[in-house]
């Protein structure tokens, strides 16, 4: 998340701060310790490159960014969404539809845009899907742009699918990428449950019959 560019205008008070703060920061400092700038009660959007129709917005307690490593450091986080932006031939109507939201209590966003934390929970609205995520020492929860997320441990209850799984490799349309072989998932073929309008409904019983 180099520079600012990546902060929306839902954070427009946040830019102008950041501005502020980059211009009085003197040229040719070394001392990397001491680079960066801090911002409190922040609400902001992130535009990844690698995936330009999708927009993440985000509300968090403390904002801090190293401008020098390009990292941002997310804390005290809420209201996390995935939005995937309509487009109109080589732009886009300004119309957005919800696509995921996350939460987690804290992020941290590289200079690729791709997002890590120690545990998040994704709700995937297409799919209907509670995805729990879990990292660990060796590796945390992994967000990556225009491709999906990883995790060593997750926990998905769906109208399809529900289970442990580790190694979770998965995409935002919910396809299962890789999973470890002592994951322990269950599919269900007849569901009895619809998804509508990212919520869980009972399944209609058919005319005569029994759902």
């Amino acid at each position: 998340m180099p520079g600012v560019q990546k902060v929306g205008p839902l954070a427009l008070i946040g830019i102008l701060v950041f501005a502020l703060v980059f211009a009085l920061l003197p040229s040719g400092r070394t001392d990397q310790s001491k680079t960066g700038v801090t911002l409190r009660g922040v609400r902001l959007a992130l535009y990844p490159a690698r995936d330009p129709e999708a927009v993440w917005t985000f509300a968090a307690r403390e904002v801090q960014h190293d401008p020098v490593s390009g990292q941002t450091e997310l804390s005290g986080l809420s209201d996390g969404e995935r939005l995937l932006r309509e487009r109109a031939g080589q732009g886009f109507t300004g119309k957005e539809t919800l696509d995921a939201t996350l939460r987690s209590p804290g992020l941290s966003i590289s200079a690729q845009d791709d997002l890590s934390t120690p545990e998040a929970t994704l709700y995937l609205a297409d799919a209907c899907a509670e995805v729990r995520l879990k990292g660990n020492a060796q590796e945390p929860v992994r967000i990556q742009q225009g491709q999906g997320f990883s995790a060593p441990l997750a926990e998905i209850s769906s109208p399809t699918l529900a289970g442990r799984l580790t190694r979770l490799k998965m995409s935002f349309q919910f396809v299962l990428e890789d999973a470890g072989e002592d994951s322990d998932t269950q599919f269900f073929l007849d569901p009895k449950e619809d998804c509508v309008n990212g919520q869980r409904v009972p399944r209609a019983a058919p005319p005569g019959g029994t759902p």
